[in-house]
């Protein structure tokens, strides 16, 4: 336990971050959760609707510091990367 009113501080700061980044990555996990299984299911244009969410909500986890920037980055790209794969080449 924290001795210093200093220590106590970081004490409760830390225990709020570590909330709102598990909020955040939850939320991230649960949309991405969806576009998976709008693919499994073979749907295109759920899986389409689904990546249009996930992009901006991954990317929002990205600018909060809970994840990197680059894991962010690679995430959507396959993401879309399996979304475009099941459209057929015209």
């Amino acid at each position: 336990m924290a001795n210093h009113k200093s220590a106590e501080k970081r004490s409760r700061q830390s225990k709020v971050r570590r909330l709102r980044n598990r909020m955040n990555k939850s939320a991230m996990k649960t949309v991405i959760r969806r576009v998976e299984e709008a693919l499994a299911a073979g749907s295109e244009e759920d899986a389409k609707a689904a990546l249009q969410v996930a992009i901006p909500i991954i990317q929002k986890t990205a600018s909060k510091g809970t994840i990197h920037r680059n894991t962010a980055s690679r995430k959507v790209s396959r993401l879309t990367k399996r979304v475009q794969a099941m459209q057929p080449l015209v």
